[in-house]
């Protein structure tokens, strides 16, 4: 290759046609020199001289340079237009001088060839110092990336040029200085573009190539102590070149580039589908950045270390960067509420994470760096994923709800899971919440927050819907109703410990199917046992055992109810036992048969009989409503009691255990006793002061015995009552 091409000022001035001919190049070169040609700068008219310059300029052959068809053609356009506007200036000012001025020109560096020191005094050309020398070029320096002895030629060829210039060397041959001053800038150009392919080769190539980045470190170093001084207006030659910050540009497009290449024939298509394809594209960006910057901080780094090139800050905000700029883009086209979380979550919990370089020293800082994604768009995302959460979660408890449905279609037998009839139903709805909970949690406390509050919101919309087609259904039984209400509890209980807040809104709904399905289920037992109760106080009964059926329907409910949660199985069994008491009362108090004499004493024994059985057996079942036990003994005791002052005895202890005794009920039984006028009404008379005196007191539902009793006004009642 022609030196001249390179490190010289120039040929001596030579007609278009012999330049012609001596500036013919092969077709390589040419076509890699067409690209960086300047345009044609169109503005100031030039003085005269000055067209002759431009037309010698573009005529001669730029050297064959090594710049990449990706690096960026400004710096040679820039350089161009610079030189042109400072070119008119600087010789402007040296025709106008009176004088040349001599300006002392330092000592040539030793590492400069002497072939290069001749020929940029003596203007020889290229062809004259070929065969004398062995030096290479400038080019070919900066193609074989010695970039600092190619910076040295250049830095001495400016001086010189500077100096020739001052000393108005060219005041007669201003295309000569015009061409020797393009040289230097295109080779400095040349050596910037050399540079970004090094930088950009660095993070492409498998190994790294630790010479040519010391290479460049330090040429960069050069560069800031050769042009650190400001220079004059005018002055093209020597201005400070910003290598620094070409550095650091090229840092940044290499760190772009290697991101947008990542996962790039990966294309996440609809929304739950596309879910899988967004997680494996993001799997290899993030596979791309730690490779990458584990490179550079094991690899690149140690090569820089001679110099204060600041390596792992610039390459981690320049991945930090193109990384944000990547997920933006992703942000755009996410669709459906998987593809927005995939998205969230690795920008949270894998991005965000200590571990995501692979070693703990290589952490990602969290401070300095501006965050992954901007507030305003991590808001929109989680808004976005929000929304879609919410159709997602209805659409999931419709799921649980329909899976429900094909087993009572099935009439499949429940499982007894610990002794317990067990259902998937509160299993599946605790799943449910926790699953996106958490999900939501590993993103942001906020964004956890909102989706608890969600998944609130569709379970107490979902119960009272579960509720009622269940009970429209014809699956409803003793089995499924205790494994409902198991459900129930269990969902209560585990939904509290999990997320305390949520139980607030959340006990309405449930508390009520609770009540709804216990409701139905002693709805069927009293169905069963309420025709068993007309037969009591009646002939038969007192010679039969009427009481044996009836109790064996309570012992066979009671199986079913040890399969329900202890604390609504107490509270059934009791709701039977004042059940079965207070149908009783019910049957005795409004008799289709009224005993006397014998019978009365008969039927008054045979009422205490009754009251031992069914208190024995509800005790035997575990009912802990021992409180009912004196309501048929006290009534038996006052039918039966032959010594008629004790009767207001049994009637104080009567209205004492039950406060919700009233008159009526006071004089249905005295009815059946048949006592004289005078002892009903001193009778009636106290127990009426016995029932003002006593104070209101307001009864337990569960505690309710005689006010749901309903005696009707009968022929005898209003002769008692006279």
């Amino acid at each position: 290759m022609p030196l001249s091409r390179t490190v010289t000022p120039g040929p001596e001035r030579q007609s278009p046609k012999e330049l012609g001919k001596s500036q013919t190049l092969p077709q390589a070169t040419r076509k890699s020199n067409s690209m960086k040609e300047p345009r044609a700068h169109h503005g100031d008219t030039l003085k005269p001289g000055l067209s002759t310059l431009k037309r010698t300029f573009f005529r001669t052959s730029l050297p064959p340079l090594t710049l990449k068809p990706k690096e960026d053609p400004g710096l040679i356009r820039r350089s161009s237009r610079f030189l042109l506007r400072s070119l008119r200036r600087a010789l402007d000012e040296g025709l106008a001088a009176g004088h040349p001025q001599v300006t002392a020109v330092p000592e040539k560096p030793s590492r400069v060839p002497d072939s290069v020191s001749r020929q940029a005094s003596t203007g020889m050309g290229p062809e004259d110092l070929e065969p004398q020398t062995e030096s290479k070029s400038v080019t070919d320096l900066i193609t074989e990336r010695q970039l600092v002895k190619a910076f040295e030629q250049l830095r001495y060829l400016e001086t010189q040029l500077v100096a020739d210039r001052t000393s108005r060397t060219f005041a007669q041959d201003p295309t000569d200085y015009a061409r020797r001053a393009m040289d230097l800038c295109l080779h400095y150009d040349g050596m910037a573009a050399e540079i970004g392919a090094i930088v950009r080769e660095a993070l492409g190539s498998e190994g790294v190539d630790r010479d040519a980045l010391a290479e460049l470190a330090q040429v960069v170093h050069l560069e800031e102590e050769a042009h650190q001084a400001p220079q004059a207006e005018g002055d093209f030659l020597s201005p400070p070149r910003h290598w620094r910050q070409h550095w650091e540009d090229a840092v940044q497009r290499s760190a772009q580039e290697r991101v947008q290449q990542a996962g790039d024939k990966v294309t996440p298509g609809a929304a739950a589908e596309g879910a899988s394809d967004l997680a494996q594209l993001l799997a290899e960006l993030g596979g791309v950045v730690r490779h990458d910057l584990q490179k550079v901080r094991l690899e690149m780094q140690p090569a820089y270390e001679a110099t204060d090139f600041p390596v792992w800050e610039t390459y981690l905000r320049a991945f930090h960067s193109a990384v944000a700029q990547r997920l933006q883009e992703l942000a755009r086209d996410a669709r459906g509420c998987e593809q927005l979380y995939v998205l969230l979550d690795w920008a949270a919990n894998v991005y965000g994470s200590p571990d995501f370089l692979g070693a703990p020293d290589l952490a990602l800082p969290t401070e300095p760096l501006p965050p992954l994604l901007e507030p305003a768009l991590w808001a929109r995302l989680e808004s976005d994923y929000t929304s879609f959460l919410e159709t997602k979660i209805t659409s999931c408890f419709d799921s649980i709800l329909q899976l429900e449905q094909r087993r009572w279609e099935a009439g499949e037998d429940l499982e007894v899971l610990q002794g317990l009839y067990h259902t998937p139903l509160s299993i599946d709805v605790h799943m449910l919440v926790a699953e996106h909970v958490k999900a939501a949690g590993a993103i942001s406390s906020e964004l956890e927050a909102t989706t608890l509050q969600i998944c609130t919101r569709a379970l107490c919309l979902f119960v009272p819907r579960f509720e009622k087609a269940f009970l429209a259904s014809k699956a409803v039984s003793e089995c499924y109703l205790g494994a409902y209400l198991n459900a129930c509890v269990e969902m209560r209980t585990s939904l509290l410990a999990r997320f305390p807040g949520t139980i607030k809104e959340l006990e309405k709904p449930l508390v009520a199917a609770t009540n709804s399905f216990q409701k139905h289920l002693l709805q069927i037992v009293q169905q069963d046992m309420q025709p068993l109760f007309k037969v009591l106080y009646t002939k038969s009964w007192l010679t039969q055992d009427t009481l044996h059926p009836l109790m064996d329907k309570v012992v066979d409910f009671a199986h079913h109810l040890e399969h329900v949660t202890p604390p609504l199985a107490q509270e059934t069994l009791q709701e039977v036992h004042r059940f079965v008491v207070r149908e009783y009362l019910g049957q005795v108090l409004r008799p289709h048969e009224r005993f006397s004499g014998l019978d009365r004493v008969n039927g008054s024994h045979k009422m205490s009989l009754d009251a031992q059985a069914i208190s024995s057996t509800f005790q035997g079942l575990g009912s802990e409503a021992t409180w009912l036990d004196q309501a048929i003994l006290c009534v038996a005791e006052i039918l039966g009691e032959t010594y008629k002052d004790d009767i207001r005895r049994h009637l104080e202890t009567l209205i004492r255990s039950y406060p919700d005794i009233r008159r009526d009920h006071i004089l249905a039984i005295l009815a059946l006793r048949r006592l004289g006028r005078r002892r009903n009404q001193n009778l009636l008379h106290h127990t009426q002061d016995l029932l003002r005196a006593a104070p209101e007191v307001r009864c337990s539902p569960h505690r309710v015995l005689f006010e749901e009793i309903v005696v009707p006004t009968s022929v005898d009642v209003l002769i008692t009552c006279i």
